[in-house]
């Protein structure tokens, strides 16, 4: 079971690692337009980017489950907002019910399987 664990790390740095390397091909795939400003692809890296790497890049490093559980907050909070914009904002449908489907389980599993409390 630890090893679900260790792949959704995996997956979270490789995910975060897109974004953090590169942030243009990652505006393209989220839909994001750019504008006159560069500072989108600043926020690409660090928010979407070098934030998840480090916390996929921690989880491993340390192989606690308050970090697999953390990690699963954080998919948690990302799948709560990706909720909101399909309540609020008409996104493309099957995009954000995929990006939702990598959300959710991901953050049941870690959160619940790491649950130490």
């Amino acid at each position: 079971m630890d090893l679900i664990n260790a792949a959704l790390a995996l997956l979270t740095i490789i995910f975060g690692g897109i974004a953090f390397l590169a942030p243009r091909y990652a505006a393209s795939a989220l839909d994001l337009a750019p504008t006159d400003s560069t500072m989108g692809l600043s926020e690409l890296r660090a928010g979407s980017g070098g934030l998840f790497v480090a916390l996929g890049a921690f989880c491993l490093f340390t192989g606690e489950p308050y970090a697999y559980f953390m990690l699963g907050v954080a998919y948690a909070g990302a799948g709560a907002g990706r909720l909101l914009s399909l309540l609020f904002d008409s996104p493309p449908m099957k995009k954000a019910l995929l990006y939702l489907a990598l959300e959710w389980p991901p953050a049941a599993w870690l959160i619940l399987y790491n649950n130490t409390f």
